[in-house]
Protein backbone atom coordinates (compact mmCIF):
# COMPACT_ATOMS: atom_id res chain seq x y z
CA UNK A 1 0.00 0.00 0.00
CA UNK A 2 2.90 2.36 0.83
CA UNK A 3 4.68 1.75 -2.48
CA UNK A 4 1.80 2.89 -4.78
CA UNK A 5 1.25 5.91 -2.56
CA UNK A 6 4.97 6.79 -2.83
CA UNK A 7 4.80 6.50 -6.65
CA UNK A 8 1.73 8.74 -6.76
CA UNK A 9 3.46 11.33 -4.56
CA UNK A 10 6.56 11.25 -6.79
CA UNK A 11 4.40 11.66 -9.91
CA UNK A 12 2.59 14.68 -8.46
CA UNK A 13 5.89 16.34 -7.53
CA UNK A 14 7.21 15.86 -11.04
CA UNK A 15 3.96 17.16 -12.51
CA UNK A 16 4.09 20.25 -10.24
CA UNK A 17 7.66 20.98 -11.31
CA UNK A 18 6.76 20.48 -14.97
CA UNK A 19 3.79 22.83 -14.74
CA UNK A 20 5.93 25.46 -13.01
CA UNK A 21 8.59 25.15 -15.72
CA UNK A 22 6.05 25.40 -18.56
CA UNK A 23 4.39 28.44 -16.96
CA UNK A 24 7.72 30.25 -16.54
CA UNK A 25 8.69 29.44 -20.14
CA UNK A 26 5.33 30.72 -21.40
CA UNK A 27 5.65 33.98 -19.50
CA UNK A 28 9.23 34.55 -20.66
CA UNK A 29 8.27 33.89 -24.27
CA UNK A 30 5.35 36.30 -24.04
CA UNK A 31 7.57 38.99 -22.52
CA UNK A 32 10.13 38.61 -25.30
CA UNK A 33 7.42 38.91 -27.94
CA UNK A 34 6.04 42.06 -26.31
CA UNK A 35 9.51 43.61 -26.12
CA UNK A 36 10.13 42.79 -29.75
CA UNK A 37 6.74 44.25 -30.72
CA UNK A 38 7.57 47.45 -28.81
CA UNK A 39 10.90 47.87 -30.66
CA UNK A 40 9.75 47.12 -34.19
CA UNK A 41 7.69 49.86 -35.84
CA UNK A 42 5.17 48.60 -38.37
CA UNK A 43 3.92 51.09 -40.98
CA UNK A 44 0.29 52.00 -40.61
CA UNK A 45 -2.03 54.67 -41.91
CA UNK A 46 -1.73 57.55 -39.42
CA UNK A 47 -4.78 58.41 -37.44
CA UNK A 48 -5.45 60.60 -34.42
CA UNK A 49 -5.09 58.61 -31.21
CA UNK A 50 -8.39 58.28 -29.42
CA UNK A 51 -8.91 58.20 -25.67
CA UNK A 52 -8.42 54.86 -24.01
CA UNK A 53 -10.59 53.30 -21.37
CA UNK A 54 -9.10 53.58 -17.88
CA UNK A 55 -7.90 50.32 -16.31
CA UNK A 56 -9.35 49.21 -12.97
CA UNK A 57 -5.93 49.35 -11.34
CA UNK A 58 -6.70 50.72 -7.87
CA UNK A 59 -6.59 47.27 -6.36
CA UNK A 60 -3.35 46.48 -8.22
CA UNK A 61 -1.78 49.68 -6.93
CA UNK A 62 -2.79 48.83 -3.39
CA UNK A 63 -1.30 45.37 -3.73
CA UNK A 64 2.00 46.87 -4.89
CA UNK A 65 2.08 49.18 -1.88
CA UNK A 66 1.70 52.33 -3.99
CA UNK A 67 -1.52 53.48 -2.36
CA UNK A 68 -2.45 54.08 1.23
CA UNK A 69 -5.26 51.73 2.21
CA UNK A 70 -7.16 54.61 3.83
CA UNK A 71 -7.71 56.06 0.35
CA UNK A 72 -9.82 53.07 -0.62
CA UNK A 73 -11.97 53.40 2.49
CA UNK A 74 -12.47 57.15 2.15
CA UNK A 75 -15.73 57.85 0.35
CA UNK A 76 -14.56 61.36 -0.48
CA UNK A 77 -11.84 60.11 -2.84
CA UNK A 78 -12.82 59.42 -6.43
CA UNK A 79 -11.52 56.35 -8.34
CA UNK A 80 -9.33 58.57 -10.49
CA UNK A 81 -7.71 60.10 -7.41
CA UNK A 82 -6.92 56.69 -5.99
CA UNK A 83 -4.36 56.49 -8.77
CA UNK A 84 -2.93 59.88 -7.87
CA UNK A 85 -3.49 60.80 -11.50
CA UNK A 86 -6.36 61.52 -13.84
CA UNK A 87 -8.03 59.15 -16.29
CA UNK A 88 -5.38 57.75 -18.61
CA UNK A 89 -5.07 58.82 -22.20
CA UNK A 90 -3.37 57.25 -25.17
CA UNK A 91 0.37 57.96 -25.52
CA UNK A 92 1.74 60.26 -28.19
CA UNK A 93 3.24 57.39 -30.17
CA UNK A 94 1.36 56.10 -33.23
CA UNK A 95 -0.71 52.97 -32.73
CA UNK A 96 0.89 49.76 -33.95
CA UNK A 97 -0.53 46.71 -35.68
CA UNK A 98 -1.89 43.92 -33.56
CA UNK A 99 -5.05 43.09 -31.64
CA UNK A 100 -6.80 46.17 -30.30
CA UNK A 101 -6.97 44.87 -26.72
CA UNK A 102 -3.23 44.17 -26.76
CA UNK A 103 -2.33 47.62 -28.11
CA UNK A 104 -4.63 49.34 -25.61
CA UNK A 105 -3.47 47.32 -22.63
CA UNK A 106 0.23 47.76 -23.36
CA UNK A 107 -0.15 51.50 -23.97
CA UNK A 108 -2.10 52.01 -20.76
CA UNK A 109 0.37 50.00 -18.69
CA UNK A 110 3.32 52.01 -20.04
CA UNK A 111 1.46 55.25 -19.34
CA UNK A 112 0.42 54.03 -15.90
CA UNK A 113 3.98 53.10 -14.87
CA UNK A 114 5.27 56.47 -16.04
CA UNK A 115 2.54 58.41 -14.19
CA UNK A 116 2.89 56.37 -11.04
CA UNK A 117 6.60 57.14 -11.01
CA UNK A 118 6.14 60.87 -11.62
CA UNK A 119 3.39 61.09 -9.01
CA UNK A 120 5.27 59.42 -6.18
CA UNK A 121 8.60 61.19 -6.80
CA UNK A 122 6.87 64.57 -7.00
CA UNK A 123 6.88 64.91 -10.80
CA UNK A 124 9.81 67.39 -10.89
CA UNK A 125 9.99 67.51 -14.65
CA UNK A 126 6.33 68.18 -15.30
CA UNK A 127 4.40 66.92 -18.35
CA UNK A 128 6.11 65.27 -21.31
CA UNK A 129 7.86 67.69 -23.61
CA UNK A 130 7.00 68.24 -27.23
CA UNK A 131 9.50 68.31 -30.03
CA UNK A 132 10.57 71.60 -31.66
CA UNK A 133 8.18 71.06 -34.52
CA UNK A 134 5.23 70.99 -32.08
CA UNK A 135 6.16 74.22 -30.28
CA UNK A 136 3.37 76.29 -31.71
CA UNK A 137 0.07 77.69 -30.47
CA UNK A 138 -3.20 75.88 -31.04
CA UNK A 139 -4.51 76.50 -34.52
CA UNK A 140 -8.14 76.95 -33.42
CA UNK A 141 -7.36 79.45 -30.65
CA UNK A 142 -9.41 82.65 -30.62
CA UNK A 143 -6.57 84.68 -29.10
CA UNK A 144 -3.27 85.90 -30.52
CA UNK A 145 -0.13 84.04 -29.49
CA UNK A 146 2.29 86.55 -27.97
CA UNK A 147 5.26 84.35 -27.09
CA UNK A 148 7.09 82.34 -24.45
CA UNK A 149 8.04 84.10 -21.22
CA UNK A 150 9.97 83.31 -18.08
CA UNK A 151 7.78 83.06 -14.98
CA UNK A 152 8.97 83.86 -11.48
CA UNK A 153 6.72 82.00 -9.04
CA UNK A 154 7.67 84.40 -6.24
CA UNK A 155 6.68 87.55 -8.13
CA UNK A 156 4.18 86.61 -10.81
CA UNK A 157 2.98 89.23 -13.26
CA UNK A 158 -0.02 87.16 -14.37
CA UNK A 159 -1.58 86.36 -11.01
CA UNK A 160 -5.31 86.82 -11.49
CA UNK A 161 -7.85 83.98 -11.82
CA UNK A 162 -5.31 81.22 -11.20
CA UNK A 163 -6.44 77.61 -11.63
CA UNK A 164 -5.08 74.20 -12.62
CA UNK A 165 -6.44 71.24 -14.54
CA UNK A 166 -4.39 68.05 -14.61
CA UNK A 167 -6.75 66.36 -17.06
CA UNK A 168 -8.48 68.81 -19.38
CA UNK A 169 -6.41 71.98 -19.62
CA UNK A 170 -6.60 73.52 -23.10
CA UNK A 171 -5.59 76.85 -24.56
CA UNK A 172 -9.20 77.90 -25.17
CA UNK A 173 -10.23 76.81 -21.64
CA UNK A 174 -7.63 79.13 -20.12
CA UNK A 175 -8.45 81.98 -22.50
CA UNK A 176 -12.16 81.78 -21.72
CA UNK A 177 -11.48 81.88 -17.98
CA UNK A 178 -9.35 85.01 -18.40
CA UNK A 179 -11.74 86.68 -20.87
CA UNK A 180 -14.67 86.05 -18.52
CA UNK A 181 -12.91 88.17 -15.88
CA UNK A 182 -11.92 90.87 -18.39
CA UNK A 183 -8.20 90.05 -18.39
CA UNK A 184 -6.15 90.82 -21.51
CA UNK A 185 -3.54 88.05 -21.32
CA UNK A 186 -3.82 84.32 -20.63
CA UNK A 187 -0.68 82.37 -19.74
CA UNK A 188 -0.35 78.59 -19.63
CA UNK A 189 2.40 76.82 -17.68
CA UNK A 190 3.59 73.22 -17.23
CA UNK A 191 0.76 71.79 -19.32
CA UNK A 192 -1.92 72.25 -16.67
CA UNK A 193 -1.74 75.71 -15.08
CA UNK A 194 -3.57 78.87 -16.19
CA UNK A 195 -2.74 82.43 -15.14
CA UNK A 196 -4.41 85.71 -16.14
CA UNK A 197 -3.34 89.33 -16.11
CA UNK A 198 -3.22 92.63 -17.98
CA UNK A 199 0.56 93.09 -18.14
CA UNK A 200 3.10 90.98 -19.99
CA UNK A 201 5.91 89.29 -18.06
CA UNK A 202 9.20 91.16 -18.33
CA UNK A 203 11.49 88.38 -19.62
CA UNK A 204 10.83 86.85 -23.03
CA UNK A 205 12.56 83.57 -23.98
CA UNK A 206 12.82 81.43 -27.11
CA UNK A 207 9.69 79.70 -28.37
CA UNK A 208 11.39 76.31 -28.06
CA UNK A 209 11.50 76.67 -24.26
CA UNK A 210 7.69 76.42 -24.11
CA UNK A 211 7.53 72.76 -25.07
CA UNK A 212 5.04 71.05 -22.75
CA UNK A 213 1.87 69.68 -24.23
CA UNK A 214 -1.51 70.78 -22.88
CA UNK A 215 -3.03 68.04 -20.73
CA UNK A 216 -6.33 68.16 -22.60
CA UNK A 217 -5.23 69.16 -26.09
CA UNK A 218 -2.85 66.99 -28.10
CA UNK A 219 -0.22 68.91 -30.07
CA UNK A 220 -0.83 72.29 -28.39
CA UNK A 221 1.73 74.08 -26.27
CA UNK A 222 1.06 75.01 -22.64
CA UNK A 223 4.37 76.48 -21.52
CA UNK A 224 6.87 74.48 -19.44
CA UNK A 225 8.24 74.48 -15.90
CA UNK A 226 8.87 78.16 -15.16
CA UNK A 227 7.76 79.12 -18.67
CA UNK A 228 4.49 80.71 -19.81
CA UNK A 229 2.88 80.41 -23.24
CA UNK A 230 1.09 83.77 -23.35
CA UNK A 231 -1.93 84.64 -25.50
CA UNK A 232 -3.66 87.95 -25.94
CA UNK A 233 -7.34 87.28 -25.30
CA UNK A 234 -9.63 88.78 -27.92
CA UNK A 235 -13.04 87.22 -27.43
CA UNK A 236 -14.85 84.42 -25.67
CA UNK A 237 -15.29 81.08 -27.40
CA UNK A 238 -18.81 80.36 -28.73
CA UNK A 239 -20.93 78.76 -26.04
CA UNK A 240 -18.79 80.03 -23.16
CA UNK A 241 -20.10 81.82 -20.12
CA UNK A 242 -20.63 85.54 -20.60
CA UNK A 243 -18.04 88.10 -19.67
CA UNK A 244 -18.56 89.28 -16.12
CA UNK A 245 -19.76 92.80 -15.50
CA UNK A 246 -19.35 95.30 -12.69
CA UNK A 247 -21.26 94.59 -9.47
CA UNK A 248 -22.79 97.43 -7.48
CA UNK A 249 -21.36 97.58 -3.92
CA UNK A 250 -23.28 100.59 -2.65
CA UNK A 251 -23.10 104.30 -1.93
CA UNK A 252 -20.20 105.44 0.26
CA UNK A 253 -18.79 108.63 1.67
CA UNK A 254 -15.55 109.75 0.06
CA UNK A 255 -12.36 109.51 2.13
CA UNK A 256 -10.65 112.70 3.25
CA UNK A 257 -7.61 112.31 0.98
CA UNK A 258 -8.97 111.17 -2.39
CA UNK A 259 -5.59 111.26 -4.15
CA UNK A 260 -3.99 108.96 -1.58
CA UNK A 261 -6.94 106.57 -1.32
CA UNK A 262 -7.61 106.31 -5.08
CA UNK A 263 -4.35 105.72 -7.02
CA UNK A 264 -5.81 105.99 -10.56
CA UNK A 265 -8.46 108.24 -12.09
CA UNK A 266 -10.24 109.01 -15.33
CA UNK A 267 -11.91 112.39 -15.77
CA UNK A 268 -14.20 112.38 -18.78
CA UNK A 269 -17.57 113.86 -19.68
CA UNK A 270 -20.50 111.43 -19.76
CA UNK A 271 -18.45 108.64 -18.19
CA UNK A 272 -20.54 105.49 -17.64
CA UNK A 273 -20.29 102.56 -15.27
CA UNK A 274 -19.08 100.35 -18.14
CA UNK A 275 -16.39 102.84 -19.12
CA UNK A 276 -15.17 103.26 -15.55
CA UNK A 277 -15.21 99.51 -14.85
CA UNK A 278 -13.35 98.78 -18.08
CA UNK A 279 -10.72 101.41 -17.29
CA UNK A 280 -10.15 100.08 -13.76
CA UNK A 281 -10.19 96.44 -14.92
CA UNK A 282 -7.43 97.20 -17.42
CA UNK A 283 -5.41 98.72 -14.57
CA UNK A 284 -6.16 95.58 -12.47
CA UNK A 285 -8.06 97.39 -9.72
CA UNK A 286 -10.98 95.57 -8.05
CA UNK A 287 -12.99 98.74 -7.32
CA UNK A 288 -14.41 101.31 -9.77
CA UNK A 289 -15.67 104.51 -8.09
CA UNK A 290 -17.95 107.02 -9.78
CA UNK A 291 -18.62 110.60 -8.70
CA UNK A 292 -20.22 112.68 -11.41
CA UNK A 293 -17.92 112.49 -14.45
CA UNK A 294 -15.00 111.43 -12.27
CA UNK A 295 -13.91 107.78 -12.30
CA UNK A 296 -11.46 106.47 -9.70
CA UNK A 297 -9.83 103.07 -9.28
CA UNK A 298 -8.87 101.68 -5.90
CA UNK A 299 -8.31 98.78 -3.52
CA UNK A 300 -10.17 98.39 -0.24
CA UNK A 301 -7.98 100.01 2.43
CA UNK A 302 -8.37 100.92 6.12
CA UNK A 303 -9.28 104.44 4.92
CA UNK A 304 -11.86 103.07 2.46
CA UNK A 305 -12.92 99.62 3.68
CA UNK A 306 -16.50 99.44 2.29
CA UNK A 307 -17.91 98.51 5.70
CA UNK A 308 -20.07 101.56 6.31
CA UNK A 309 -22.38 102.01 3.33
CA UNK A 310 -24.56 105.12 3.20
CA UNK A 311 -28.17 105.44 2.09
CA UNK A 312 -28.32 104.84 -1.67
CA UNK A 313 -30.57 107.86 -2.10
CA UNK A 314 -27.57 110.08 -1.36
CA UNK A 315 -26.05 108.93 -4.65
CA UNK A 316 -29.30 109.26 -6.63
CA UNK A 317 -28.59 112.80 -7.75
CA UNK A 318 -27.66 114.26 -11.11
CA UNK A 319 -23.94 113.91 -11.96
CA UNK A 320 -23.10 117.55 -11.21
CA UNK A 321 -24.76 117.48 -7.79
CA UNK A 322 -23.10 114.15 -7.01
CA UNK A 323 -19.72 115.55 -7.99
CA UNK A 324 -20.13 118.39 -5.51
CA UNK A 325 -21.33 116.06 -2.76
CA UNK A 326 -19.10 113.81 -0.61
CA UNK A 327 -20.69 110.56 -1.80
CA UNK A 328 -19.77 108.14 -4.57
CA UNK A 329 -21.04 104.94 -6.15
CA UNK A 330 -18.74 101.93 -5.81
CA UNK A 331 -18.66 98.95 -8.19
CA UNK A 332 -16.75 95.68 -8.01
CA UNK A 333 -14.87 95.10 -11.27
CA UNK A 334 -14.54 91.60 -12.79
CA UNK A 335 -10.81 91.38 -11.99
CA UNK A 336 -9.51 89.98 -8.73
CA UNK A 337 -7.83 91.86 -5.93
CA UNK A 338 -4.35 90.49 -6.61
CA UNK A 339 -2.66 91.82 -3.47
CA UNK A 340 -3.27 88.46 -1.75
CA UNK A 341 -3.31 85.89 -4.56
CA UNK A 342 0.40 85.02 -4.39
CA UNK A 343 0.94 81.74 -2.51
CA UNK A 344 3.81 79.32 -2.06
CA UNK A 345 4.97 76.40 0.07
CA UNK A 346 6.80 77.10 3.31
CA UNK A 347 10.50 77.82 2.65
CA UNK A 348 11.51 75.40 5.45
CA UNK A 349 9.68 72.55 7.12
CA UNK A 350 7.32 73.72 9.83
CA UNK A 351 8.32 72.84 13.38
CA UNK A 352 4.67 72.91 14.48
CA UNK A 353 2.32 70.44 12.77
CA UNK A 354 -1.08 72.19 12.63
CA UNK A 355 -4.44 70.66 11.68
CA UNK A 356 -7.46 72.46 10.26
CA UNK A 357 -10.07 70.08 11.59
CA UNK A 358 -13.79 70.05 10.95
CA UNK A 359 -16.76 67.83 10.38
CA UNK A 360 -17.52 67.43 6.63
CA UNK A 361 -19.71 70.26 5.35
CA UNK A 362 -18.50 72.70 8.00
CA UNK A 363 -16.71 75.04 5.57
CA UNK A 364 -13.19 73.59 5.70
CA UNK A 365 -12.49 74.35 2.03
CA UNK A 366 -13.65 77.94 2.43
CA UNK A 367 -11.50 78.35 5.55
CA UNK A 368 -8.51 77.03 3.61
CA UNK A 369 -9.14 79.63 0.91
CA UNK A 370 -9.14 82.39 3.53
CA UNK A 371 -6.01 81.10 5.30
CA UNK A 372 -4.03 80.67 2.07
CA UNK A 373 -4.80 84.18 0.84
CA UNK A 374 -4.20 85.73 4.27
CA UNK A 375 -0.87 84.01 4.99
CA UNK A 376 0.44 83.54 1.44
CA UNK A 377 1.16 79.85 2.12
CA UNK A 378 -0.56 76.74 0.79
CA UNK A 379 -2.64 74.51 3.03
CA UNK A 380 -2.36 70.72 2.87
CA UNK A 381 -4.87 67.92 3.11
CA UNK A 382 -5.08 64.48 4.69
CA UNK A 383 -6.94 63.47 1.51
CA UNK A 384 -6.18 63.87 -2.21
CA UNK A 385 -8.93 65.75 -4.08
CA UNK A 386 -8.16 66.58 -7.70
CA UNK A 387 -11.17 68.89 -7.92
CA UNK A 388 -9.74 71.08 -5.18
CA UNK A 389 -6.28 70.99 -6.77
CA UNK A 390 -7.73 72.18 -10.08
CA UNK A 391 -9.35 75.12 -8.29
CA UNK A 392 -5.98 76.37 -7.05
CA UNK A 393 -5.29 74.38 -3.87
CA UNK A 394 -1.83 73.31 -4.94
CA UNK A 395 -1.02 71.86 -1.52
CA UNK A 396 -3.65 69.20 -2.19
CA UNK A 397 -1.09 67.18 -4.14
CA UNK A 398 1.64 67.55 -1.53
CA UNK A 399 1.98 64.75 1.01
CA UNK A 400 0.05 65.65 4.12
CA UNK A 401 3.02 64.99 6.41
CA UNK A 402 5.53 67.01 4.39
CA UNK A 403 5.24 70.02 6.77
CA UNK A 404 5.55 72.33 3.75
CA UNK A 405 2.03 73.71 4.26
CA UNK A 406 0.74 76.14 6.87
CA UNK A 407 -1.91 73.67 8.13
CA UNK A 408 -3.50 70.38 7.06
CA UNK A 409 -7.18 69.76 6.41
CA UNK A 410 -8.63 66.73 8.18
CA UNK A 411 -12.05 65.34 9.07
CA UNK A 412 -10.57 62.55 11.17
CA UNK A 413 -11.22 61.98 14.87
CA UNK A 414 -9.95 59.45 17.36
CA UNK A 415 -6.98 59.68 19.69
CA UNK A 416 -4.29 58.36 17.33
CA UNK A 417 -5.24 60.67 14.44
CA UNK A 418 -5.51 63.72 16.73
CA UNK A 419 -2.29 63.26 18.67
CA UNK A 420 -0.26 63.28 15.44
CA UNK A 421 -0.76 67.07 15.35
CA UNK A 422 0.91 69.58 17.65
CA UNK A 423 -2.00 72.02 17.48
CA UNK A 424 -5.26 72.52 15.59
CA UNK A 425 -7.86 75.02 14.48
CA UNK A 426 -11.18 73.32 15.25
CA UNK A 427 -13.85 74.65 12.91
CA UNK A 428 -17.44 74.05 14.08
CA UNK A 429 -20.64 74.72 12.15
CA UNK A 430 -24.32 74.38 13.00
CA UNK A 431 -25.02 70.63 12.46
CA UNK A 432 -28.25 71.36 10.60
CA UNK A 433 -26.28 73.36 8.01
CA UNK A 434 -23.35 70.96 7.98
CA UNK A 435 -25.51 67.92 7.32
CA UNK A 436 -27.32 69.62 4.43
CA UNK A 437 -24.03 70.86 2.91
CA UNK A 438 -22.36 67.44 3.12
CA UNK A 439 -25.42 65.68 1.70
CA UNK A 440 -25.40 68.12 -1.24
CA UNK A 441 -21.72 67.39 -1.81
CA UNK A 442 -22.20 63.64 -1.70
CA UNK A 443 -25.10 63.77 -4.16
CA UNK A 444 -24.00 66.58 -6.50
CA UNK A 445 -20.35 67.42 -5.90
CA UNK A 446 -18.70 70.50 -4.44
CA UNK A 447 -20.79 73.03 -6.39
CA UNK A 448 -24.15 71.31 -6.91
CA UNK A 449 -27.37 70.65 -5.04
CA UNK A 450 -28.94 67.28 -4.27
CA UNK A 451 -32.00 66.47 -6.37
CA UNK A 452 -35.46 66.27 -4.89
CA UNK A 453 -35.45 62.46 -5.24
CA UNK A 454 -32.35 62.28 -3.00
CA UNK A 455 -34.11 64.10 -0.17
CA UNK A 456 -37.20 61.89 -0.46
CA UNK A 457 -35.28 58.62 -0.58
CA UNK A 458 -34.22 56.44 2.34
CA UNK A 459 -30.70 57.71 1.79
CA UNK A 460 -31.37 61.00 3.61
CA UNK A 461 -32.67 59.63 6.96
CA UNK A 462 -29.89 57.01 6.96
CA UNK A 463 -27.38 59.78 6.35
CA UNK A 464 -28.69 61.89 9.25
CA UNK A 465 -28.75 58.95 11.67
CA UNK A 466 -25.10 58.09 11.00
CA UNK A 467 -23.58 61.54 10.44
CA UNK A 468 -25.26 63.45 13.28
CA UNK A 469 -23.42 61.39 15.89
CA UNK A 470 -20.18 61.92 13.96
CA UNK A 471 -20.66 65.70 14.23
CA UNK A 472 -20.79 65.38 18.00
CA UNK A 473 -18.00 62.83 18.45
CA UNK A 474 -15.69 64.81 16.18
CA UNK A 475 -15.81 67.88 18.44
CA UNK A 476 -15.68 65.86 21.66
CA UNK A 477 -12.61 63.89 20.54
CA UNK A 478 -10.66 67.01 19.56
CA UNK A 479 -11.54 68.70 22.84
CA UNK A 480 -10.37 65.63 24.73
CA UNK A 481 -7.17 64.74 22.83
CA UNK A 482 -6.13 67.98 21.11
CA UNK A 483 -2.86 69.38 22.48
CA UNK A 484 -3.42 73.06 21.63
CA UNK A 485 -6.71 74.25 20.15
CA UNK A 486 -8.28 77.33 18.65
CA UNK A 487 -12.06 76.88 18.39
CA UNK A 488 -13.58 78.84 15.49
CA UNK A 489 -17.28 78.91 14.68
CA UNK A 490 -18.14 79.06 10.99
CA UNK A 491 -20.93 81.53 11.66
CA UNK A 492 -18.59 83.97 13.44
CA UNK A 493 -16.14 83.71 10.55
CA UNK A 494 -18.97 84.64 8.19
CA UNK A 495 -20.31 87.54 10.24
CA UNK A 496 -16.98 88.96 11.45
CA UNK A 497 -14.43 87.81 8.92
CA UNK A 498 -11.44 90.10 9.43
CA UNK A 499 -11.23 89.94 13.27
CA UNK A 500 -11.77 86.16 13.30
CA UNK A 501 -9.30 85.59 10.47
CA UNK A 502 -6.75 87.79 12.23
CA UNK A 503 -7.07 85.52 15.28
CA UNK A 504 -6.59 82.40 13.13
CA UNK A 505 -3.52 83.84 11.42
CA UNK A 506 -1.99 84.81 14.77
CA UNK A 507 -2.58 81.23 15.99
CA UNK A 508 -0.58 80.07 12.93
CA UNK A 509 2.24 82.44 13.96
CA UNK A 510 2.10 84.54 10.78
CA UNK A 511 2.06 88.34 10.72
CA UNK A 512 -0.30 89.87 8.17
CA UNK A 513 -0.95 93.47 7.16
CA UNK A 514 -4.41 95.06 7.32
CA UNK A 515 -4.31 95.60 3.54
CA UNK A 516 -3.86 91.89 2.93
CA UNK A 517 -6.75 91.01 5.25
CA UNK A 518 -8.95 93.51 3.43
CA UNK A 519 -7.89 91.90 0.16
CA UNK A 520 -9.02 88.53 1.52
CA UNK A 521 -12.32 90.07 2.56
CA UNK A 522 -12.73 91.44 -0.96
CA UNK A 523 -12.07 87.97 -2.46
CA UNK A 524 -13.76 86.07 0.35
CA UNK A 525 -16.07 83.80 -1.66
CA UNK A 526 -13.36 81.92 -3.54
CA UNK A 527 -14.13 79.28 -6.18
CA UNK A 528 -16.25 76.85 -4.17
CA UNK A 529 -19.47 78.66 -3.47
CA UNK A 530 -22.48 76.74 -4.76
CA UNK A 531 -23.74 78.64 -7.78
CA UNK A 532 -27.14 78.94 -9.34
CA UNK A 533 -30.52 79.00 -7.66
CA UNK A 534 -30.99 76.76 -4.66
CA UNK A 535 -33.78 74.31 -5.55
CA UNK A 536 -36.95 74.76 -3.49
CA UNK A 537 -37.02 72.14 -0.79
CA UNK A 538 -39.32 71.44 2.16
CA UNK A 539 -37.97 71.21 5.69
CA UNK A 540 -35.71 68.14 5.33
CA UNK A 541 -35.56 67.37 9.07
CA UNK A 542 -38.34 65.35 10.66
CA UNK A 543 -39.25 65.81 14.36
CA UNK A 544 -37.34 62.61 15.15
CA UNK A 545 -34.24 63.95 13.37
CA UNK A 546 -34.49 67.26 15.27
CA UNK A 547 -34.70 65.50 18.63
CA UNK A 548 -31.60 63.51 17.74
CA UNK A 549 -29.58 66.52 16.54
CA UNK A 550 -30.70 68.77 19.41
CA UNK A 551 -29.40 66.24 21.91
CA UNK A 552 -25.97 66.30 20.27
CA UNK A 553 -26.02 70.13 20.25
CA UNK A 554 -26.58 70.21 24.03
CA UNK A 555 -23.78 67.71 24.58
CA UNK A 556 -21.25 69.67 22.51
CA UNK A 557 -22.28 72.99 24.05
CA UNK A 558 -21.68 71.66 27.56
CA UNK A 559 -18.34 70.08 26.56
CA UNK A 560 -17.08 73.42 25.19
CA UNK A 561 -18.00 75.17 28.44
CA UNK A 562 -16.33 72.44 30.50
CA UNK A 563 -13.08 73.11 28.55
CA UNK A 564 -13.29 76.86 29.23
CA UNK A 565 -14.51 77.80 25.76
CA UNK A 566 -17.59 79.86 25.02
CA UNK A 567 -20.59 77.72 24.24
CA UNK A 568 -22.10 77.29 20.80
CA UNK A 569 -23.54 80.40 19.07
CA UNK A 570 -27.15 81.25 19.86
CA UNK A 571 -28.38 80.09 16.46
CA UNK A 572 -27.35 76.54 17.38
CA UNK A 573 -30.01 76.56 20.10
CA UNK A 574 -32.39 73.67 19.38
CA UNK A 575 -35.30 74.66 17.16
Amino acid sequence: MAKPFFRLQKFLRCTQFLLFFLTAAYLMTGSLLLLQRARVAVPQVPRAPGPLQALPVAAVALGMGLLDSRALHDTRVSPELLLGVDVLRSPLARPRLGPRWLRSRNSELRQLRRRWFHHFVGDPQGPPALGPEASRPAAHSQGTYVGCFSDNSQERILKGAVFYDLRKMTVSHCQDACAERSYVYAGLEAGAECYCGNRLPAVSVGLEECNHECKGEKGSVCGAVGRLSVYRVEELQPGSRKRRTATYRGCFQLPENITQAFPNSLIQANVTVEMCSGFCSHKEFPLAILRGWECYCAYPTPQFSLRDAADSSLCDQDPEARRLADYCEVYQTPVQDTRCTDRRFLPTKSKVFVALSSFPGAGNTWARHLIEHATGFYTGSYYFDGTLYNKGFKGEKDHWRSRRTICVKTHESGRREIEMFDSAILLIRNPYRSLVAEFNRKCAGHLGYAADRNWKSKEWPDFVNSYASWWSSHVLDWLKYGKRLLVVHYEELRHSLVPTLREMVAFLNVSVSDERLLCVENNKEGSFRRRGRRPPEPEPFTPEMKDLIDGYIRTVDQALRDHNWAGLPREYVPR
